[in-house]
């Protein structure tokens, strides 16, 4: 057929009848415009839009990435090595013979894979912060670009999020720390994917405390958790004293908790013991105790806590 156009690239044959088009899946690929001519052909050309290629053997375009692919008498084909982007557009296959002209079209479509071109660095802000994600690509046709929140194993768990090149945050909360991914696809190749890290900073917020009922003589601890971003810092305080590492009292700091320990209690130890949180954005204190099962107080200030 005198308008079968095919197009070898990546190691397939993409055969395209007529003026459907022919598009190049890669912008590096090579492609040929087959063109078959008889033997009363009298002369013959290619052309880009309006610029003469070739005039019979004659080249006409200073690009050295055409040429022609001649197999006999009969075929007239235009060849461009590695496709780009300026390469779109229309082609034609000029015949002069001895009844009248004729001519085959072909419009070349080139196709681009998307590529993420720029994006936000990671980042570190402040819960309740306005924060702009940044995620720009390129490609053939445009790209569509999506954004989602991962867990820390890495699968998502959101759907997207509103927001194309840009997603805003009005207000980060410490739920929205994590990896967010940009994802570019334009159904030409594999998306392309890219990664921002975003650190949310939090003041302390005690989670959980642990009094302890200890007897006399025995080993008694005190237990404060507490989350934070930048980890907190911890302190112990009895009335307004604070407490120090004695040979009976041991500060144990793990993470973001804080253990104080009393390798023997004795009636002194016995009270209320304040655990205080801190980081650069705030502080939080809790009371923790450490009482006798016989110590009436205790009983009866445990009991005024469970009635209100």
């Amino acid at each position: 057929d005198e308008n079968a156009i095919s197009l070898e690239t990546a190691g397939f044959l993409l055969l395209v009848i007529g003026n459907k088009g022919l598009y190049c899946a890669h912008h590096t690929c090579s492609c040929a415009h087959r063109c078959y001519v008889d033997d009363k052909v009298s002369r013959v050309a290619w052309l880009n839009r309006s610029n003469i290629i070739f005039a019979g053997q004659d080249k006409w375009s200073l690009d050295p990435r055409v040429d022609l692919v001649t197999k006999g008498q009969l075929e007239y084909s235009l060849r461009i090595q590695k496709v780009d982007v300026y390469d779109e557009g229309s082609y034609t296959c000029s015949i002069q013979t001895k009844q009248k002209p004729k001519t085959s079209h072909v419009y070349l479509i080139v196709q681009v894979p998307a590529n993420i071109y720029k994006v936000s660095e990671d980042i570190i802000v402040n819960e309740g912060s306005n924060v702009t994600l940044t995620c720009l690509a390129s490609g053939r046709p445009d790209p569509a670009i999506t954004w989602r929140l991962l867990n820390p194993s890495g699968k998502r768990f959101s759907e997207p999020l509103d927001g194309e090149e840009y997603l805003d945050i009005i207000g980060i909360m410490r739920n929205q720390a994590g990896r967010y991914e940009c994802k570019a696809s334009n159904d030409v190749a594999t998306p392309d994917v890219k990664y921002v890290n975003v650190v949310v900073n939090y003041p302390p917020t005690i989670q959980k405390t642990q009094s302890s009922e200890t007897p006399v003589g025995r080993l008694g601890m005190l237990q404060c958790d507490a989350n934070a971003v930048p980890k907190p810092e911890f302190e112990w305080y009895r009335d307004e004293k604070r407490m120090t590492n004695t040979q009976s009292i041991n500060i144990q700091i793990l993470g973001t908790t804080t253990i104080l320990v009393f390798t023997n209690v004795s009636e002194e130890d016995y009270g209320n013991y304040t655990c205080v949180a801190t980081n650069r954005l705030g502080i939080q204190n809790a009371s923790v105790f450490l009482y006798s099962e016989y110590n009436p107080f205790f009983f009866f200030f445990f009991l005024f806590l469970i009635i209100i």
